[in-house]
């Protein structure tokens, strides 16, 4: 039996799902969804707020502030309920009615950015914005996800010594980026511990992380429109940049299956996918990170109308192996 008295106590992180019968490759699915923010960013969350308060950065009169997609937000506002603290989450167009109504349950407020920055892109007018509340008071305390290191320790204190636990033979780590704190974090922690490991980052197609062209993204979570400040990509090894299209038919080929997971999920499955195919052994052991679960996305990667509006009406139609672009960090 498992009894909290607080939601941040509980976190699944030992829940692994075995893909083979999905993608045809030996490859194992660690889900990072099953805790009450619904995401992997609950860790981060949680990381930064703490050491905010270590730090003596909060008080009773703070609201914290951070720009957010979606999931970091709503693990935010659920930090914040928890602990008491009033909490904006700055998003833009992107971010779903959905998780926008979760935040806002949670008794936090939401902004959204509706004209992007020229060079910046809407990300770079969220940080704008946050920056003019913060000059226009002291009350509001940026936690910054791009640039706290908090992030991605989080990410070496739990996730990859969790994944080391159940796989101490893992050849291969397929993580996605965002922020790039969960890659970096278990990219150090595996560069120290287990340097044999390959790292492979998945990002999206549109993002200027690794250097591409910057592009039209809709699917929030992975991918940048600005470079992330915390990425030292010398501890990668690969990058698979995934089109959205794939993305969507790996999330409805996992549904099929009977697993619903969200956008991020579907990039970084169907990146490993790529690269499994390209190449992957009979004898890889080889692990995903899944930082999300697909309720937040029913109207949009899961609804028939918004991927005609966006997509066309034949996207779910090639198969989940259409290729995607593997290449050296």
């Amino acid at each position: 039996m498992t009894i909290i008295s607080d939601p941040l106590q509980y976190n699944e992180d030992d829940l692994f799902v075995d893909l083979h019968s999905v993608v045809g490759h030996s490859l194992f699915l660690k889900c990072e969804g099953f805790n009450f923010a619904g995401s992997i960013k609950l860790k981060a969350a949680v990381g930064m707020i703490e050491a905010a308060e270590r730090e003596g950065l909060l008080n009773q009169w703070s609201i914290l502030v951070e720009s957010s997609s979606g999931n970091l937000g709503v693990a935010l506002a659920m930090a914040a309920a928890s602990k008491g603290y009033r909490f904006l989450c700055v998003t833009d167009s992107r971010c779903n009615d959905a998780t926008r109504r979760l935040i806002q349950v949670l008794g936090s407020g939401v902004h959204v950015v509706t004209e992007p920055d020229p060079l910046g892109g809407l990300l770079g007018a969220r940080l704008d914005h946050i920056r003019r509340l913060c000059a226009s008071s002291s009350r509001y305390v940026w936690l910054d996800q791009y640039a706290n290191p908090n992030n991605w320790m989080a990410h070496h204190r739990t996730t990859a010594p969790a994944i080391a636990r159940q796989f101490p033979d893992l050849d291969v780590l397929f993580v996605g980026a965002g922020t790039t704190g969960t890659l970096m974090g278990c990219a150090r922690w595996f560069r120290w511990w287990h340097p044999q490991v390959h790292i492979v980052a998945i990002d999206a197609a549109g993002s200027v992380s690794f250097g591409g062209p910057p592009g039209r993204r809709l699917i929030p979570g992975l991918g940048m429109s600005v470079p992330p400040p915390q990425l030292h990509a010398s501890l990668v090894d690969d990058v698979v940049v995934v089109e959205e299209e794939d993305a969507i038919r790996a999330c409805h080929r996992l549904a099929g299956r009977g697993y619903v997971f969200g956008g991020s999920t579907g990039t970084v499955v169907s990146g490993a996918a790529a690269w499994l195919d390209r190449y992957g052994g009979a004898d890889l052991t080889a692990v995903a990170i899944a930082p999300d679960l697909g309720e937040r996305y029913l109207d949009t990667v899961y609804s028939p109308s918004w991927l005609g509006e966006h997509f066309g009406d034949g996207v779910l139609e090639p198969p989940i192996e259409v290729g995607t672009d593997v290449r050296s960090a």
